[in-house]
């Protein structure tokens, strides 16, 4: 993965996070991504096809087939439930954390116990939108003391650029919905 750096975003997401022993080797690209659980991999192709269909179901929409469109979109909402079940099954509560901010180079993550720097971890990201989760490796890369916790910042090592996409998107998602926000509270 090549050492872009992306902007990130406040926003709190489930995420599980196993800290790797001290010795730890990453693995290839090719054993890396056989491991990724089967529901990560559907789902970021779901989350692939729904960016065509948006053509599509603009398409649809200017020619007035509204009837069509929403029967399209409640399918699709159908479908992002079973996955969002499907993905919540991949979450191991003994590793969950909540991000502090996230993007598509790092995330942060409150923990109560300090980590090494460089330490090797592997996690999963659990997005609500796009309805998806991301399986990848990273590295501790700060780490700062706040009360009686740690924020701990991880930079990915190993991450599909397809999952990169994915975490482009959700960021660009949460800053959207935060901009409408301060829009309407200026409105007030």
């Amino acid at each position: 993965m090549s050492e872009q750096e992306f902007f990130t975003v406040n926003h709190t997401m489930t995420i599980n996070v196993e800290v790797m022993t001290v010795n730890f080797s990453l693995p290839s690209v090719e054993k890396f991504e056989a491991e990724i659980p089967a529901p990560f991999i559907v789902a970021s192709e779901f989350s692939n096809l729904d960016l065509l269909n948006d053509a599509a179901r603009n398409e649809l929409k200017n020619s007035d087939f509204k009837h069509v469109v929403q029967l399209l979109d409640n399918q699709n909402s159908k479908l992002n439930l079973l996955l969002t079940f499907m993905l919540s099954q991949q979450d191991d509560p003994s590793m969950r954390f909540q991000t502090h901010s996230f993007g598509a180079s790092q995330f942060t993550y409150f923990s109560p116990e300090q980590l090494d720097l460089d330490r090797k971890v592997r996690a999963k990201l659990f997005l609500e939108h796009p309805a998806a989760a991301v399986y990848c490796y990273g590295h501790v890369s700060q780490i700062e003391k706040v009360d009686d916790a740690y924020l701990i910042t991880v930079k990915y090592d190993l991450l599909r650029e397809l999952d990169e996409d994915l975490l482009i998107k959700a960021a660009l998602h949460q800053q959207q919905k935060l901009l409408r926000q301060r829009s309407l509270d200026r409105d007030k």
